[in-house]
């Protein structure tokens, strides 16, 4: 049976920091879903943390397909954002953003030194979150004429689906949701009844 959960942050960790020889490391974690998202957390970190040197970051999109990016921000590289995408996979979290940000100290702490640094700091991070299972869900626009209202809100009813939004008029339509492992039984029970579409 494959695998219809992921995990993922319930909420943004709470800032951890640690020092490494006088250089400072500020670490968050947040629960992302987009790009979009991504771009925007790191623009208001960067202005909290204005006066840092680097603004390292490490971030991983999806259930099925993964698709990840990790940035060192100057640093050496490989020595920042792969440490920090190492903890994501450790974790074994997705759609999750991993900032660690360092303030430079006046000492060089080499390469093993900051790839050290920035894993700790990105566990640091993790361990802080609030780490949360969810179901990866599918979601069905069920199409129907309004003589048809009982027999979908039956199966509805039966599969325990969650009703994400409906418009009624002469025409129905009602978008649900499942968990990914009910979807063949969804679409069945929907595709036995006559005159209703499911997409």
């Amino acid at each position: 049976m494959e695998n219809d959960t992921y995990k993922t942050l319930a909420a943004p960790s709470e800032e951890t920091m640690f020092k490494e020889k006088n250089s400072k490391f500020f670490s968050l974690a947040f629960p992302v879903s987009s790009e979009e998202e991504v771009k925007a957390i790191l623009e208001s970190v960067r202005k909290r943390h204005s006066s840092a040197g680097h603004c390292c970051y490490a971030f991983q999109l999806g259930t099925d397909k993964l698709y990840y990016r990790a940035n060192d921000d100057g640093e050496p590289s490989n020595t920042a954002g792969m440490p920090i995408y190492g903890q994501i996979q450790s974790f074994g979290v997705t759609n999750v953003l991993v900032i660690v940000v360092r303030y430079f100290g006046g000492v060089k702490l080499g390469v093993g030194g900051l790839i050290s640094a920035y894993r700790t700091g990105a566990q640091m991070a993790l361990e802080a979150s609030d780490v949360i299972e969810k179901t990866i869900d599918v979601h069905y626009t069920v199409k129907f004429g309004y003589q048809d209202m009982n027999k979908v809100m039956r199966v509805i009813k039966e599969k325990n689906l969650d009703i994400i939004s409906q418009k009624m008029d002469m025409d129905c339509e009602i978008v649900v949701g499942t968990r990914k492992k009910n979807a063949p039984s969804v679409e069945e029970a929907f595709g036995n009844l006559y005159g209703i579409s499911v997409k």
